[in-house]
This record gives C-alpha cells, sequence and structure tokens, in this order.
C-alpha cells in the first residue's frame, strides 16, 4: 500500500477536492449559524459550532468512503455467494448521540428559568448540517442550514412584532427575576 498524501486511504469514496468541498460547504453554513448565536452572546458561538459541525461532518465522510468500500466488498462476496446485509448509519447514529451530550452541557436550569435550550439545538443542526455535507447531501444541507438561519434570525424579528414575547436570557444568569 504506498499512498501518497493527496490519495484517499479508501480503494473508493470521496477524494481529496471532495472532501474539501464538504467541509466548506459545511464552514459556510454552520458558520452563518454560529455567527448569529456569538451576536446573541450566547454560551457556544461560531468556533463551538464548527468544530462540532466539522467533527461531524469528517465522520460522515469517513461513513461514505467506508460504505462505499464495503459496497465493493459485497459485490465481491455476492457473486461468491455470500449474502451481505449492509448498514450506512451505524457511524453517523454516534454523531447524534454524542453531540446530544454536548448539547446537554449548554443548557442551564436555575431558579429564574432554563436557558441554553435554543443554542443545545443549534449545536445537535450544526452536527446535522455537517453530516447533510459530509455524506454528499449538498442540497439537503443547504435547504437545513437556510431554512435554520431565516428561523433564527428573521423569525425571531416577526414574532418581537406580535404580542408573543419571548423572554430573553438575563446577562448574567440569576441576576433577574422572572415572573412567575
Amino acid at each position: 500500500m504506498n499512498l501518497s498524501f493527496f490519495e484517499n486511504f479508501l480503494d473508493s469514496g470521496p477524494g481529496v477536492l471532495e472532501m474539501i468541498l464538504r467541509m466548506g460547504l459545511t464552514a459556510v453554513f454552520v458558520g452563518l449559524i454560529g455567527i448569529e448565536r456569538q451576536m446573541r452572546h450566547k454560551i457556544a458561538g461560531v468556533t463551538t459550532h464548527l468544530m462540532i459541525a466539522f467533527g461531524a461532518c469528517g465522520i460522515a465522510i469517513l461513513q461514505d468512503g467506508l460504505y462505499q468500500e464495503a459496497l465493493a466488498m459485497a459485490v465481491e462476496l455476492a457473486n461468491q455467494g455470500v449474502e451481505v446485509n449492509l448498514e450506512r448509519q451505524r457511524v453517523i447514529a454516534q454523531v447524534v448521540t454524542g453531540v446530544g451530550f454536548l448539547g446537554a452541557g449548554t443548557i442551564l436550569k436555575t431558579s429564574n428559568g432554563i436557558y441554553g435550550l435554543t443554542t443545545a439545538a443549534t449545536l445537535f443542526l450544526a452536527a446535522m448540517i455537517g453530516v447533510c455535507f459530509g455524506m454528499g447531501g449538498y442540497m439537503a444541507g443547504i435547504i437545513l442550514s437556510l431554512f435554520s438561519f431565516i428561523f433564527l434570525t428573521g423569525f425571531r424579528k416577526l414574532l418581537e412584532l406580535t404580542t408573543i414575547k419571548h423572554i430573553k436570557s438575563p446577562d448574567i444568569l440569576g441576576s433577574e427575576v422572572i415572573e412567575k
């Protein structure tokens, strides 16, 4: 196995330019969500969102390559009469579990309320956008990103024009009593 630095370590799967495209799209679209969170001075900002999304994207790229490799092997085994069952989602399922753990760390419960739920949701969302782009689901990643950004920014502004108000988190948790 004599590989140069820029060759894929798997026989099949995404090449270097495809991986860069997938990571680049993840950076752009999750970066917008992270910037929105950072501008609102939330616990997890652009860097946190990007690191989670890059990790998810990297795992999805690896899963995609491993699946392509297993698919090629399954064809060979099928020709020999061996029945093969491929499951593409196994590694991706672990991303969901891991990101859920990270998101739980951003949720704070005080005597005045619960804070960080939206940030936890955007961390989960960042991972799922990373998975979409990592698996090559470009349109799903773009649509998910755009809907998320629209609802994080524009929809919130629409709600401010109505009688439906969002209780804002105090600058220092516990510093402002929310009426019960």
